[in-house]
């Protein structure tokens, strides 16, 4: 029965691999408790999963992208960047930049993180040179 199902899922899904793949986070999907869209026949979860697609109750489009979505370990949300005055630090160096073009008499804020020369040796040594070998 399940090769039979796979030569009919060819035809809805084009890449063989892509169709492995979605089958079975179908099949999985189906193990977790989803709910089936054909009726079972006594079938294991794979074989329900390809007839579901080769029957087009599920959109392979559907079932990638939901793919994708249960793989995504961050999922990047856009936000709006942070107003760069509310990100000057008590602890920075100040320099007062000239606003060239402008008639406003307010200089432009600057800042610099300070690092003493105690801090600056201490990341120094601790960087390790590279090791040489006889390629070059």
């Amino acid at each position: 029965m399940a090769r039979v199902t796979v030569e009919d899922c060819i035809d809805k899904v084009d890449n063989r691999f892509e169709l492995v793949l979605l089958a079975s986070h179908r099949a999985r999907l189906i193990s977790q408790g989803a709910s089936i869209t054909i009726d079972r026949d006594n079938d294991k979860n794979p074989v329900v999963a390809l007839r579901e697609i080769a029957d087009e109750t599920l959109s392979p489009g559907d079932l990638k992208e939901d793919l994708i979505h249960s793989l995504q370990k961050h999922v990047e949300v856009d936000e709006p960047e942070p107003d760069p005055a509310s990100m000057i630090g008590g602890d920075a160096a100040t320099v007062f930049a000239d606003q060239s073009g402008e008639d406003d008499d307010q200089p432009e804020v600057v800042t610099f993180d300070r690092m003493s020369e105690e801090e600056l040796l201490a990341g120094i040594e601790g960087l390790v040179p590279p090791e040489k070998s006889d390629d070059y």
